[in-house]
């Protein structure tokens, strides 16, 4: 059985954006122990048991945005991530 995750834990990676609270696919895919490719993955094989603002796709202005809050990418990061909103499960595009 795994040990649950703090809630500070999960607190610290919620993002507002747009008015949302979001957390980045990487931060969902480290709190889930995959990677962020297996986690796309299952969201897309899956993506009827998601609601329609599961996830959202970044603007230009918020990905730069982002990138400078939080440094830059490693190499062969998607400049196109995706964030997964705090309330919901499926895919804006």
């Amino acid at each position: 059985m795994k040990a649950l995750i703090p809630v500070e834990m999960i607190e610290q990676k919620i993002l507002m954006i747009r008015g949302e609270r979001v957390m980045l696919d990487s931060d969902l895919a480290e709190l889930y122990g995959v990677e962020v490719k297996q986690l796309k993955r299952q969201v897309r094989r899956n993506i009827d048991r998601f609601p329609a603002d599961f996830m959202i796709q970044l603007s230009k202005e918020e990905y730069e945005s982002l990138r400078r809050h939080f440094g830059t990418l490693k190499r062969g990061e998607e400049a196109e991530d995706r964030v997964s909103q705090g309330k919901g499960e499926s895919t804006r595009r």
